[in-house]
């Protein structure tokens, strides 16, 4: 006990020593440091007291983890402090090759919050093997409920040693109860982009979990290739895109921007500017072709970036029409750093702000759809199930058929099903567009202004406005009575 005590006493030395060492340089005081000072006299005589006093002190060590992210926490929703196993995670992370499970998850969750959502599962990775699915909540790991943990704290519980197992428990629409699920943890490389070919519309589609490498060769190639099919138009799909590398997106503008266009601008507390980031390449030859850009509530950090940065420039390029499809963006437009701190932990602190051309930010804020569709999502079971056998004249008992409709076979069923079964990630994506409203009314905008007169749509804000007049997005009806 007695060692437990000397411990917290030298680390409110080392404190108490830095800041009067501040004084002493003659640097200014600020209100920060008298407060600090203050108040980590106070902390150093509750551990001393809990030192001498408290029944049974079992984790120390935990605990004084948990106060200092309890610090960083109530300073912001994104600063946060790592632990040694937290800290070793997001670094094996980086290197674009790690063992976890597969699932791209909601990164704008509050410790406060009791679940952990899925948003979307790396494709024949463990988790999708298991039997995971799109939208699933994990609520459980190993037996812990997730509520006060960090979402860093259960990425890194997630992940682990190849052929270790995870143990985790999923709430599930479907379900009535919770789903417990073993999951062998194996190597993740992810798959950061999708694209398909809608031959019938002459539309390409792409889709991006996340900003890569990869993603920018993906896109430039496809761009490349519009210049001779001419496409209609691409839907580059944005959706669950929480971020990825700032390079990336920086990379993804200059395919569409003339070089040295303005992508993004820090800017420190005092509103100055940090560093200005434009693109560095040469467009993409003759690349005319209108780019409409899915996004959502879960469209956030990066992809806001780009998504924002775009539609700036699309207005004052004429070459250059880019329009935002969905529903308003997250809104996270605020920078973190991972700081190195003793004791093999880290910092992850909220030191800037993204700023868009124009000196637009997106913190707390988002971006505005120029089409706002919301998303409808398949109906769920029990509505499935009530359509089924109420409202319609087939299942009134003895009703009348025009002719007799043979019964299917077990067997039969079982054959339809396993040939509509999705085989690969490919696959299951074309099926979940197929019912993707937000998709295929994308598609009617684009086969819209392929069709409109060029004279209303030379200009962006023009062609805004004509496709939402004939759209019918073009704010409230205005409709009148008719009496008789």
């Amino acid at each position: 006990m007695k060692k437990a005590v000397l411990f917290t006493f030298t680390i409110s030395i080392m404190l108490i020593n830095s800041l009067g060492a501040k004084q002493e340089n003659d640097k200014p005081e600020t209100k920060y440091d008298d407060i600090v000072f203050n108040w980590s006299g106070t902390f150093a005589e509750v551990l001393q007291i809990t030192g001498k006093k408290h029944y049974k002190i079992t984790k120390p060590e935990d605990c004084m983890v948990q106060s200092i992210n309890s610090f960083l926490n109530c300073l912001d929703p994104h600063s946060s402090f790592l632990d040694r196993k937290t800290y070793k995670a997001i670094i094996e992370a980086t290197s674009g090759e790690f063992y976890g499970i597969g699932v791209i998850i909601d990164n704008t969750r509050s410790p406060k919050d009791k679940f952990l959502t899925i948003i979307n599962i790396i494709p024949d990775g463990p988790a999708d093997k298991a039997g995971i699915k799109p939208y699933d909540k994990i609520i459980e790991i190993e037996g812990k409920t997730l509520e006060g943990m960090t979402t860093e704290e259960i990425i890194a519980k997630l992940k682990g040693e190849r052929n270790t197992t995870v143990n985790i428990k999923i709430i599930r629409e479907k379900s009535k109860k919770p789903i417990p699920f073993e999951i062998t943890r194996d190597v993740i490389k992810e798959l950061s982009s999708l694209a398909f070919y809608i031959k019938n519309h002459n539309i390409c589609y792409v889709y991006l979990s996340t900003f890569s490498s990869n993603s920018v060769r993906q896109i430039k190639k496809i761009l490349e290739k519009s210049t001779d099919k001419k496409y209609k138009g691409i839907i580059l799909d944005l959706r669950n895109n929480s971020g990825g590398l700032l390079d990336a997106v920086i990379n993804i503008a200059g395919l569409f921007l003339e070089k040295g266009s303005l992508v993004v601008t820090t800017k420190d507390r005092d509103n100055k500017k940090i560093k200005e980031y434009k693109t560095n390449q040469e467009p993409v030859e003759n690349i005319d072709v209108p780019i409409f850009i899915l996004v959502n509530n879960y469209t956030a950090s990066a992809s806001e970036i780009l998504a924002g940065c775009l539609k700036i420039h699309s207005a004052k390029q004429k070459k250059l029409m880019a329009f935002i499809v969905g529903t308003k963006t997250f809104g996270k437009g605020s920078v973190q750093e991972i700081i190195p701190v003793s004791n093999d932990c880290a910092i992850k602190l909220t030191t800037s702000l993204y700023f868009l051309p124009d000196d637009i930010t997106i913190q707390a804020k988002g971006i505005e759809p120029d089409f706002a569709i919301e998303q409808l999502f398949p109906p769920p079971e029990k509505m499935v199930w009530f359509m089924e056998r109420y409202g319609r004249e087939e299942v009134l008992q003895h009703s009348i058929k025009p002719y007799k409709e043979e019964e299917k076979t077990q067997e039969e069923k079982k054959k339809k099903e396993k040939e509509e079964k999705p085989k690969s990630w490919a696959d299951r994506v074309k099926k979940s567009l197929e019912k993707d409203n937000q998709f295929l009314e994308t598609i009617k905008l684009i086969n819209m202004l392929d069709i409109c007169d060029p004279e209303k749509i030379d200009a962006r804000e023009k062609a805004v406005a004509h496709l939402k007049s004939i759209f019918g997005l073009n704010g409230a009806l205005d409709m009148v009575e008719i009496k008789g």
